[in-house]
């Protein structure tokens, strides 16, 4: 399996799960705490934790410590690039 694919079935993994997707969409946004997360999806706390250590480790999600408080964000940068390199990689039909 080539890198591009293992990006693409982890980018699967991450958004493959109702609630991450809806985590994802709140995330759209703007960023937000954890707190402000599991208020706006209707989850407990912990819940919304797991799911975006799921979302970090498949690189949707980023995040960054303001203070006390981690404010979560959808990582851009890094789903542009990764739909970049997929349409790169598609055959071009005519």
């Amino acid at each position: 399996m080539s890198d591009l694919c293992k990006e693409i079935a982890n980018m699967g993994k991450g958004i493959g799960n109702e609630n991450r997707y809806n985590i994802l969409q709140t995330l759209m946004k703007s960023p937000l705490t954890v707190g402000e997360i599991a208020k706006k999806v209707n989850m407990p706390q912990p819940a919304v934790s797991q799911h975006l250590k799921v979302l970090k480790s498949a690189n949707l999600v980023e995040d960054k410590r303001q203070g006390q408080e981690v404010l979560y964000s959808v990582n851009v940068s890094y789903m542009a690039g990764l739909l970049k390199k997929l349409a790169t990689n598609l055959p071009n039909k005519k």
